[in-house]
């Protein structure tokens, strides 16, 4: 377990950002970068640490490499999903481990191709922390609900709870995200650049597929068939759209 880098301007409100690497020369160095922008950085280089770490004191982000010993960055993913919410960007040396990852459902919210910049993983962490929580302020506090609904598909999106004929569905952030932009214009057909933009923000730099993913995994969660889709509907050579319920 390594801490942030003597110097860091890690205050007290500072969000947390779990590195887990078994590189260690490389963890050192991308935890540096992110103590110089201010992040409380914390490096462990084994997935059951991760793991164990991330239950003690909870991360905002977790950057995790694919490759582990003790429990491999699926695994260390799919566990996370079981009690956080934390951002989570993977790490990955090989192509075909990229499509591994975007094979299966396992909930993180972005990944980079080693080798890579230091300061572009710093960018992805600082525009997944800026992302706006459009609907979880005043409303909350005040006990009014933003609520939409398309046939069986309820999406709260005050409470960022979603529900498809009473039965609720878990979603990561970025899951719920990206269904949050569709819901909120039912019927408008949105292409992957205006997805991004509104999800991962202006700006963002990386593979607009991801939106593609993430919504495969929505898809799944809300039980939609792809070949024959109730609600999420592809808009061929263009994007998506919210269709109509049953």
């Amino acid at each position: 377990m390594t801490p942030a880098p003597a110097g860091s301007a890690a205050g007290p409100l500072a969000s947390r950002v779990l590195v887990v690497e078994d590189e260690a020369p490389l963890g050192r160095l991308v935890a540096s970068y992110l103590s110089r922008e201010g992040f409380a950085v914390e490096v462990v280089g084994d997935g059951l640490e991760a793991i164990s770490r991330a239950r003690e004191v909870p991360p905002d982000v977790v950057v995790l490499d694919l490759g582990l010993p003790g429990a491999d960055g699926v695994e260390v993913c799919r566990t996370l999903r079981t009690f956080s919410d934390c951002y989570v960007i993977m790490l990955t040396a090989r192509v075909e481990e990229i499509d591994r990852l975007i094979g299966l459902s396992v909930g993180a919210d972005d990944y980079l191709t080693k080798p890579f910049s230091p300061r572009e993983l710093v960018a992805r962490v600082q525009a997944m922390l800026r992302r706006p929580r459009r609907f979880a302020g005043d409303a909350v506090e005040s006990g009014e609900h933003e609520v939409r609904e398309v046939g069986d598909l309820n999406v709260d999106l005050t409470a960022r709870e979603v529900r498809v004929a009473g039965r609720q569905v878990e979603l990561t952030r970025t899951e719920f995200d990206v269904l949050a932009a569709l819901v909120g214009q039912p019927r408008r057909a949105f292409s992957r650049d205006q997805l991004i933009e509104q999800v991962w923000g202006p700006g963002w730099v990386g593979d607009p597929h991801l939106v593609d993913v993430h919504l495969g995994h929505v898809r799944r969660k809300l039980g939609d068939d792809a070949a024959a889709p109730v609600f999420v509907q592809t808009v061929r050579g263009y994007g998506y759209r919210l269709g109509p319920g049953r």
